[in-house]
């Protein structure tokens, strides 16, 4: 299996950047992860909120195949301890899923075409986190799961 991570605008922070390398070096040893990094959108000043949602989930869109298997990262999923999304992610590579992507919407959240397309949702907390720090928090959390699935002593439950 395959997992990808769309996100949009890229991470300028030295902190979060330094923090999201130090787990996807670790996740290499488990499984083909990869960011795809989704440009900002040009001249938001002129948008509304709902033009600005379409434009991005063209861009996002794009990068989909049929076959994929999409996990929003949003506010109204569903939650999951890491122990449960450990279980979610095993379930998906028993069940012969080639592709998950998980995609962290713009400022707005997401167009309702996304949430259309996508096959299931997942709130990494009640609590808002920009959308810099929820990139971080989702790659250690992937991490963790792969050490749970795998009974290494990263997660202490």
């Amino acid at each position: 299996m395959k997992i990808t991570l769309i996100a949009i605008g890229k991470t300028e922070d030295k902190y979060l950047i330094e923090g999201i390398e130090k787990y996807l070096n670790r996740l290499k040893h488990y499984i083909n992860f990869t960011i795809l990094i989704i440009p900002d959108i040009k001249n938001t000043k002129n948008l509304t909120e709902a033009q600005q949602k379409n434009k991005e989930s063209e861009f996002i869109a794009k990068q989909l195949n049929p076959a994929d298997v999409v996990v929003l990262l949003d506010e109204k999923g569903k939650k999951h301890s890491s122990v449960s999304f450990a279980t979610y992610l095993n379930k998906q590579m028993i069940g012969s899923v080639q592709n998950l992507v998980f995609i962290i919407g713009g400022p707005y959240g997401f167009d309702e075409s996304i949430y259309k397309r996508a096959n299931t949702s997942i709130s990494l907390s009640d609590m808002t986190f920009s959308h810099q720090m929820v990139r971080l928090f989702f790659v250690e959390q992937l991490y963790r799961a792969f050490t749970i699935l795998k009974n290494e002593p990263y997660h202490h439950a």
